[in-house]
């Protein structure tokens, strides 16, 4: 940046990776400094370093202290010019151009599930329930949520009770399940740490069903200033107790770090109370409509596809045809329809050509092909395909009124009888509470226990899911529901389906083998 006076290069340079080129990133700026000056970016002539010379560092009132050694902006001084400059430059997106990174620890998996559902904008993490074992006590006992609600009534004994039994069984079986298969499986020329880690990982799947909603784990988040905005008016407004704690918290510790971003989340900011009105207006039109119109129905397969477009083949091919030429998508849609199946083999090969594996992904011609599924599945299988993105799915509240499953190792092993006294033992807790609380009632359901909910999702991304999912290294039970989802679409679009070219439909005893070999080769 050849305007850049001697003076001023000294200045800037400890807040640019470069003075020279192009292109570039900021570095030591507050989070609220780098968002309002993308906001003014957008509305300037000005390069971004002369702007962020010219309007930030050098303006009196940002509080800039005036020597690169010091290198930070006081930002005491600063927070009101730099809202001033959000509030007249920006609108909602500029909520975007800012973000935090935000732990939340020991909570619940109902309100880990609650986190990851904001999707757009986040990028959560999670303590896995298929590598690190469940079976260690704290001070405070076995690591599950005492809920507050329900440890304020009669029914805290019983919870604790059951939540006990479930842990202590999880704990009894660990060992004795991880001999068993060691026994069954010999460790033959496989690494001591892959083979331990594949053991352990196993037993861990196995065993992971007894583990409650209410068991404790870790969450880490990155997000824009957007997502953490909607994600604590969504806490807030939650019917339970550790969601709206967890949202007065989040706020807080996301006031110290990025405040201009996250300030209508509070309950006091002038839009709180509209977006808390309209919930509640939403809320009970449903309650009094669906309880006129619910049916209950005892649908019991797993994988259901509820809808697909028709035309989904021609509109793939049309899009594919769209994007090489410069015709209109109508033209381009009535050549599809006219096409042969030969012509329609060959165009739909060459767009699926060259992919050497699943992270060579097609185009977006595929996002023109739309499924919906209904799924019935056990909880912990919810966890993990909940956290894809890219699709709309909604669940409803855990209960154990649709059953629960038995893996067949747990059968194999002896253990099943245990087990099901266990899960029976947390069913009972479940149903009385259910009549007093039935928000705080899905804290004691066992990851076992099945669930509805569905899955509103294009070609693309289901291509995607289906291939990650059914790696040997996934849990046996998503990879079911993956390789489900997949014979679906056979069925319906056999030659849209041949996209699914890394869909592995085997079947494995120690799935996760193969990648702690590679794991430990590297290490």
């Amino acid at each position: 940046m050849s305007d850049l006076s001697a003076e001023e290069r000294i200045l800037l340079a400890p807040y640019v990776t470069s003075l020279e080129k192009p292109v570039f990133a900021l570095t030591n700026l507050p989070e609220v400094i780098k968002g309002a000056l993308f906001s003014r970016y957008s509305r300037s002539q000005k390069g971004l370093r002369r702007l962020l010379l010219d309007e930030f560092l050098l303006a009196k009132e940002s509080g800039f202290t005036g020597t690169a050694a010091i290198g930070l902006l006081n930002l005491t001084r600063a927070q009101e010019f730099y809202d001033r400059i959000l509030d007249g430059y920006g609108d909602d997106s500029i909520g975007e151009l800012g973000g935090a990174h935000l732990a939340l620890e020991q909570v619940s998996n109902i309100a880990s599930k609650a986190i990851e559902d904001c999707r757009i904008g986040g990028s959560p993490l999670e303590k896995s329930t298929r590598y690190v074992r469940f079976d260690q006590k704290t001070a405070n006992g076995w690591q599950y949520l005492r809920e507050s609600a329900i440890m304020a009534s009669r029914h805290a004994d019983r919870y604790l009770a059951a939540m006990d039994t479930l842990f202590q069984t999880y704990s009894d079986m660990m060992d004795p399940l991880i001999s068993l298969l060691k026994e069954r499986i010999p460790q033959g020329e496989t690494p001591k740490a892959a083979y331990d880690a594949s053991v352990r990982a196993r037993a861990c799947d196995a065993l992971r069903g007894l583990l409650p909603a209410s068991t404790l784990t870790n969450v880490g988040v990155f997000g824009n200033g957007r997502f953490f905005e909607s994600l604590i008016v969504k806490l807030r407004m939650s019917p339970l107790g550790e969601l709206c704690s967890l949202g007065e918290s989040a706020q807080e510790e996301l006031d110290k770090v990025i405040p201009s971003f996250v300030r209508r989340s509070k309950p006091e900011h002038r839009h709180f109370a509209g977006f808390a009105q309209h919930r509640e207006t939403v809320r009970k039109a449903l309650a009094a409509e669906t309880e006129r119109t619910y049916r209950n129905d005892s649908e019991l397969r797993e994988v259901t596809l509820v809808h697909h477009d028709p035309d989904a083949e021609e509109r793939v091919l049309a899009a594919i045809l769209y994007s090489q030429g410069h015709q209109p998508f109508a033209a381009c849609l009535a050549h599809a329809h006219a096409m042969d199946a030969q012509q329609r083999d060959r165009l739909y090969d060459a767009y699926l050509s060259g992919r050497e594996n699943r992270r060579h992904k097609p185009g977006r011609a595929l996002e023109h092909a739309r499924y919906t599924f209904d799924i019935l599945a056990d909880f912990g299988s919810y966890r993990d395909l909940q956290r894809h993105r890219m699709l709309t799915q909604e669940r409803q509240l855990l209960s154990t009124r649709h059953g629960y499953i038995v893996p067949a190792l747990v059968e194999d092993a002896g253990f099943a009888a245990s087990y099901r006294e266990a899960l029976d033992n947390a069913a009972e807790c479940f149903q009385q509470i259910e009549k007093d609380m039935p928000q705080e009632a899905q804290y004691c359901v066992p990851f076992a226990f099945r669930l509805r909910w569905h899955m509103a999702i294009n070609l693309r991304a289901l291509l995607w899911l289906c291939e990650l999912r059914t790696v040997p290294q996934g849990h046996e039970d998503y990879r079911r529901i993956a390789q489900g989802m997949c014979r679906a679409v056979q069925a319906v679009h056999p030659r849209l389906a041949r996209c699914f070219q890394f869909v592995d439909m085997n079947a494995y005893q120690l799935g996760r083998l193969q990648s702690e070999i590679r794991a430990a080769d590297r290490n």
